[in-house]
């Protein structure tokens, strides 16, 4: 499978409850038959979005982000930043939930989590989401063009006023990374960019505060 799946609108009427409902109650991937190998089930912008699971290059980016962050981390224990990779964010007034590849959260909130132990988090517990696109996600990873202006991952996290949203486009074509900022909820749009070529460090700012140097990553095959 090499392309996002799309399920069909047909499907809401044999469903026993909404698909939004069955998403975040964790019965949605069962129900319709989906394995856990690694296959994402997401509801974005109420449509139900299979996508096959990610490579290992796409896997190790986000490792070695995940890496620097343990290593500030050790350096300086009052590091307040945690990370947690795949897991489920519940866009509640949406009604969408997104698995992001990984989200930056703060100490607080992440040892809040690991007590009440959440099968999805929710919006305003993420300081910063990071994608890394491939050829099924792209798309709607990236700002919308030629499409409704308001549609899309990159849009709904601006509507939920994610501080940060660094986006990996490894398409050949691109190669470019970008760290978005200062969301727009009205427009649904990211006021500023910052962006980095392959093989340039990526600086995020305070209060995440960590260089990523990207020497050796390369896009899609």
């Amino acid at each position: 499978m090499t392309a996002v799946a799309r399920l069909p609108e047909e499907l809401r009427f044999i469903l026993p409850s909404s698909p939004y409902q069955m998403w975040v109650d964790g019965e949605l991937q069962d129900y319709l038959h989906i394995p856990y190998d690694g296959t994402r089930v997401e509801i974005i912008d109420g449509e139900i979005v299979v996508s096959p699971a990610p490579r290992f290059r796409h896997n190790g980016v986000i490792g070695l982000i995940a890496d620097k962050l343990a290593i500030r981390r050790h350096v300086d224990p009052a590091y307040r930043w945690r990370y947690i990779a795949g897991n489920g964010l519940n866009f509640v007034a949406e009604e969408n939930g997104y698995i992001p590849d990984l989200m930056i959260l703060d100490a607080e909130i992440w040892q809040e989590a690991w007590h009440l132990n959440p099968l999805h988090l929710v919006t305003d517990q993420a300081e910063m989401v990071v994608e890394v696109t491939s050829p099924s996600t792209a798309e709607r990873d990236r700002p919308p063009t030629g499409k409704p202006a308001s549609k899309g991952k990159w849009c709904g996290y601006a509507r939920a006023e994610i501080p940060y949203y660094l986006l990996i486009d490894l398409d050949p074509a691109v190669s470019r990374i970008t760290l978005y900022s200062i969301p727009d909820q009205s427009s649904s749009a990211y006021l500023h960019e910052e962006s980095w070529g392959l093989g340039e460090t990526i600086i995020l700012p305070d209060p995440i505060g960590i260089e990523i140097p990207t020497d050796g990553w390369k896009p899609w095959d």
